[in-house]
């Protein structure tokens, strides 16, 4: 669905038609119950999701050790567009490249308000929390503002490219809004996931220009994320390294995002069911968007491992002789590579 220059996807169909699809798919048994101990024989897909049971996460740590990682991730509130006050809002894209965001913008003098409300808000969590071991690219808008006063201007509040109509100029930070279910009747603050307190929240947000009187649908929230150090623990196939008839998928196998972990899910499937018949197993070329996830969950550090969703930036460089400067020429590049790629594999198996 429309979110700017992201993709999106609508929480609720999404799950509907995935769990669809599992319950009416003639070769799944679908048995709901709750799963405690990793089986001892056969072959085996672990998928737990961010909220893994404990006693599943103690099974699973007796075979891997502690070579694990869970963090705590946070969501963003959001809020009834029809009571965002547009006499003070405005729609426009960065560099006026579509409308797909609302903007609220700030003055300085908004701004310091804001920050300093914000910093010394009460927290749902204390401030050393699990010796805050956030997602970086999940940060809660509060400790991001306790890096210092104008790094929120630097990330999510930067005014850089969105203009006020009302007055031609940038202001001096900017607050933005982006659609987060298909009917377009709700908005997500960008950038503003959160830990405080819910009552804070609407206190605190209310500071911002055009959210005075904003009905907060979904208060943000922070919630625990369990996810492997992929690159101690899991082989090329999605496996442990040490139990190869034991397979990692969704997002416990350290991605992000609702396609990245449903693509783990296809990868370990088709390897498993590789094994389950005696066939070779084939790795994804590191070309496709599977693959390089993949690349990376092998590669990447496993000192200083962070979850990872579908960028450019972890895809292999083109092989050219030339660098190519033009942003949209090398991103198609980069997908007829991955297409071409992802033809030959499919066909392979």
């Amino acid at each position: 669905m429309p979110a700017g220059g992201a993709l999106a996807v609508d929480r609720v169909k999404f799950s509907q038609l995935v769990t669809q699809k599992i319950s009416e798919h003639k070769n799944i048994e679908l048995v709901r119950e709750k799963v405690n101990k990793i089986p001892a024989d056969g072959i085996c897909i672990i998928a737990t999701g961010p909220l893994s049971a404990p006693e599943l996460i103690n099974s699973l740590s007796e075979k891997i050790g502690e070579n694990y990682i869970a963090f705590f991730d946070a969501v963003a509130p959001v809020i009834a567009k029809e009571s965002i006050d547009f006499n003070k809002a405005y729609v426009a894209g960065r560099y006026s490249q579509g409308d797909d965001y609302i903007n609220c913008p700030l003055s300085k003098d908004e701004y310091l308000k804001f920050y300093n409300e914000l910093v010394n808000a009460e927290r749902a969590l204390p401030h050393d929390f699990e010796k805050n071991l956030y997602f970086e690219g999940c940060m809660p808008i509060e400790v991001l503002a306790d890096r210092g006063v104008d790094t929120m201007r630097y990330g999510p509040m930067k005014p850089v490219g969105l203009p006020d109509p009302k007055t031609g100029r940038e202001p001096w930070a900017v607050v933005q809004l982006r659609q987060d279910n298909l009917e377009g009747s709700l908005y997500n603050i960008v950038g503003f996931q959160t830990g405080l307190k819910w009552g804070e929240q609407k206190r605190v947000f209310a500071l911002i220009p055009g959210l005075e009187n904003a009905e907060i649908m979904r208060y943000g929230v922070m919630h625990r994320n369990t996810s492997l150090n992929a690159p101690a623990v899991l082989d090329k196939y999605l496996r442990l390294k040490d139990f190869n008839n034991i397979f990692i998928a969704g997002q416990l196998t350290g991605v992000e995002g609702y396609m990245e972990s449903t693509a783990m899910g296809l990868a370990a499937g088709i390897n498993a069911l590789n094994l389950l018949n005696n066939k070779e197993l084939k790795p994804w070329p590191d070309e496709s968007a599977i693959g390089s996830l993949i690349r990376y969950l092998n590669t990447a550090s496993a000192k200083h491992f962070q979850p990872m969703n579908a960028n450019l930036g972890i895809f292999p460089a083109l092989d050219v002789k030339i660098k190519i400067k033009d942003k949209k020429l090398k991103a198609r590049q980069i997908r007829d590579r991955a297409i071409e790629a992802a033809q030959k594999f499919w066909e392979s198996i």
